[in-house]
């Protein structure tokens, strides 16, 4: 895993690039038995003041409101405090759903976590509602973490001393899962889709689809490795980072 891929000015669109990827590469895999629909939920966030960090999104405004804009005043009088609010934002945030062929019965549901599900907020609200659902349904669960910053979903067992995990959750097997944890100096390792029981569960080489993504977008053209990752690297990670970086003339 790239660590600076986690910041938020490259997160979100490597997020959904990343989802299209994963679709793409299972897709011809499971015919003609299933099939892979992309599927996105929406809902308003009000974001606390670092969530405007490197989120240009939040800039683009309609005709209205640069009306509005254009007649404000400018420095306030003395005693006058002006201050930035939490507008509320929109998020968008796509999943995979892995249907069967003839019924549309929803077999397993491939999450990749967003910074919204790990933060206190409507977003992590929302999506622990949604895994709790699976969880009692006979709907599998995979569910990938590649971000460092903030709470990792709750479970009981170890994997929280590491960078990133995956959680593989077979209906079947349930209250138990499959945890792949793995720190930022390993590659991201491969594992099974669960599908229905008596079917053969193909690999998802997600650390293959990331870098070849990676290579494809050209993200080494517009991510500044000369800075810090977000949240920092410390100890020996950031002595690693610092040394590839360096081997490859980008720092």
């Amino acid at each position: 895993m790239d660590p600076y891929l986690e910041q938020p000015e490259s997160w979100q669109g490597f997020h959904n690039s990343l989802i299209a990827a994963v679709a793409l590469d299972l897709a011809p895999r499971l015919r003609p038995r299933y099939y892979v629909a992309t599927e996105e939920r929406t809902y308003l966030s009000a974001p606390d003041r670092s969530t405007f960090i490197g989120r240009p999104a939040l800039n683009v405004i309609g005709p209205a409101l640069q009306e509005s804009r254009a007649a404000w005043p400018g420095e306030p009088e003395p005693g006058i405090v002006r201050v930035e609010l939490p507008i509320p934002d929109q998020v968008r945030e796509a999943y995979l759903e892995i249907r069967q062929v003839g019924n549309d019965e929803v077999v397993t549901v491939l999450e990749i976590l967003s910074s919204t599900n790990k933060h206190p907020g409507e977003g992590r609200r929302q999506y622990e509602q949604k895994r709790l659902t699976i969880f009692s349904t006979l709907t599998n669960l995979v569910e990938i973490d590649l971000l460092r910053a903030g709470e990792p979903m709750p479970m009981w067992g170890d994997g929280h001393g590491n960078h990133y995990r995956i959680l593989v959750s077979r209906a079947r097997q349930r209250p138990s899962g499959d945890l792949y944890s793995f720190s930022v100096r390993q590659p991201i390792p491969a594992f099974p889709l669960p599908l229905q029981p008596d079917d053969a569960e193909p690999l998802v080489e997600l650390n293959r689809l990331l870098h070849d993504l990676y290579e494809r977008a050209g993200y080494d053209l517009r991510i500044n490795y000369r800075g810090d990752a977000t949240p920092p690297l410390e100890g020996d990670d950031a002595a690693w980072a610092d040394a590839l970086l360096r081997e490859a003339d980008l720092r």
